[in-house]
């Protein structure tokens, strides 16, 4: 595996085609890391980090497709937009799982990380996308 290289999509974003294994989830948060250090959001880094393992964590677990797409995007001033595309239509559910269990938190801590959090399904598959809040003044 190759470390994340940045390739521009415009409106300004950052998207990067990673294979569907659990080793992406490193690739995605050093993209992340260099998009917020271009954009000057080191403060996001935290949340931005873990919020990219999660989505691509479970697209790696429960999409389907050789390769996934992981994009950072800026579509407003005040949010960083993390999306991860794969080749399944399933779209994923927030559960409540039991104290026992060692699964099911990933996107209870996409929710309790960004201001927003969801999934568009195409023809071919979905993306599932989370927004970071940037702070006042940034």
């Amino acid at each position: 595996m190759t470390a994340a290289r940045a390739t521009s999509i415009g409106a300004p974003g950052y998207s990067q085609t990673f294979p569907s294994v659990p080793e992406s989830a490193g690739l995605a948060r050093d993209l992340v890391a260099t998009v917020l250090r271009v954009w000057h959001l080191e403060t996001l880094l935290n949340e931005a980090a873990l919020v990219a393992t999660e989505l691509v964590a479970n697209a790696v677990q429960h999409g389907s497709g050789r390769y996934l797409v992981f994009s950072v995007g800026r579509p407003a001033h005040s949010r960083v937009r993390i999306h991860v595309t794969d080749q399944s239509c399933i779209q994923p559910t927030l559960r409540s799982p039991d104290d026992e269990e060692t699964k099911g938190r990933g996107l209870l801590l996409v929710s309790a990380l960004s201001v927003g959090w969801g999934t568009d399904v195409h023809t071919s598959g979905k993306t599932v996308w989370a927004d970071v809040m940037v702070e006042a003044g940034m």
